[in-house]
């Protein structure tokens, strides 16, 4: 039977390394496809997920309880991105071009048998999603991500952003319109 997340950091807080290694065996798959997802980078969701987690280990005896460990560790892994991103764009460097390596992406559309027309299509759509995702805010992308991948209700999202609840779910909604009109000559309306 696998150790509550609890128990995981009361040993941690009384020093004991194993009780950190399930945390970090535990939510580290989630936090480098939250970081991937909004850097576009593997190698950044990789140094993301290391800093997420050393952060953690460094305020561990600060985690109250009131949140879940799981937000509290997309806090963490949200801010972090959003600093790592501010510093990019005060640099006035563009993301990186995000990788399309299909067997990665967990939002691909799944089909039956396609052909070659098909895949070229998808292929496109996809290049094109990856774009659109891009030119998203930190914000926006971050909220949508956490809403529509990770499938956070809206107050854990505003307690990992920070933000009120009517701010999140405006990030959101500004996120999907964007995405809307971005994504509309890909999508037929004949669905």
């Amino acid at each position: 039977m696998s150790e509550s997340d609890g128990i995981a950091i009361e040993r941690t807080i009384a020093g004991d390394g194993e009780g950190f290694r399930v945390l970090v065996e535990r939510y580290s798959q989630l936090v480098f496809r939250l970081a991937y997802r909004m850097t576009g980078s593997e190698a950044d969701a990789e140094d993301v997920v290391q800093e997420t987690f050393l952060r953690a280990y460094r305020a561990i005896s600060t985690y109250d309880g009131r949140a879940g460990f799981t937000t509290w560790i997309y806090r963490i892994a949200t801010n972090y991105t959003l600093d790592l991103l501010d510093k990019r764009r005060r640099r006035a460097e563009q993301p990186p071009p995000q990788r399309i390596d299909q067997e990665q992406q967990e939002w691909e559309f799944p089909t039956a048998a396609p052909g070659p027309d098909r895949l070229a299509e998808g292929s496109q759509l996809h290049r094109r999603l990856h774009l659109a995702m891009a030119q998203l805010t930190p914000q926006e992308r971050s909220a949508f991500v956490l809403r529509h991948f990770e499938e956070l209700p809206i107050e854990e999202i505003s307690e990992a952003l920070s933000l009120g609840p009517s701010a999140t779910r405006h990030s959101i909604f500004r996120a999907v319109q964007k995405l809307r009109r971005s994504l509309a000559p890909f999508v037929s309306s004949e669905l």
